[in-house]
């Protein structure tokens, strides 16, 4: 089988995005890092980032569901990236 394409066409095999990571608190403690440069297979969304973090050192000690936030607004899980997003970790806030 052979698949015809024109110059002009994206290439999407085995395309990845970057994103930055920003961890806060008791997140950051745990990987060891305020924030850090994560390369993602595209499609990429918040999960995949989450799914990056816990496979990490340190990651174990990430809840399943943090709250996040991408480019300052709260997002779900299922919220996609885009190339240069930053998505921010956030940890539970106490307060009295």
């Amino acid at each position: 089988m052979s698949v015809s394409r024109t110059a002009s066409e994206p290439v999407s095999i085995g395309a990845t995005i970057a994103v930055r990571v920003l961890l806060f608190a008791s997140y950051a403690e745990a990987l060891g890092r305020e924030s850090l440069e994560l390369t993602l297979a595209a499609p990429a969304n918040v999960a995949s980032v989450l799914r990056a973090l816990s496979a990490m050192p340190g990651g174990d000690r990430l809840p399943q569901r943090p709250l996040c936030a991408v480019n300052l607004a709260h997002s779900r899980p299922d919220a996609p990236l885009t190339e240069g997003d930053e998505v921010a970790i956030l940890p539970p806030v106490a307060g009295g």
